[in-house]
């Protein structure tokens, strides 16, 4: 079942982009593609939603980005994972851990 990037909880969607990013540079489609393919399917990221973010994402200083030519030879803008960006992946991915072990705790209880 696909979810639209709306419907993630907030913070998600930051913490699916960092990830997307952890290994190597991309465009926004690539980003969005990175997405789907580490969830299984299970978040497609509409453009409505990723650029916001990658914007935002960028002005907190999280990412960089330049522009580059993509694999069909069109005009791209390229993003990075900055330092900032990267200790903000680390921050997040604790919390999360934190998060789901807590909402695991909450249904198994009797």
């Amino acid at each position: 079942m696909a979810q639209e990037s709306t419907n993630l909880l907030q913070g998600t969607l930051d913490l699916m982009i960092l990830k997307a990013l952890a290994l190597e540079q991309m465009h926004g489609l690539g980003i969005s593609r990175r997405i789907e393919q580490i969830t299984k399917g299970t978040f497609q990221v509409k453009p409505g939603s990723l650029f916001p973010a990658l914007h935002r994402m960028e002005e907190a200083g999280w990412l960089a980005s330049s522009w580059g030519e993509s694999e069909n030879n069109r005009k791209a803008k390229y993003y990075r994972l900055t330092k900032a960006g990267r200790r903000q992946l680390e921050t997040e991915t604790e919390r999360w851990g934190r998060i789901s072990l807590a909402i695991a705790r909450a249904l198994e209880a009797s």
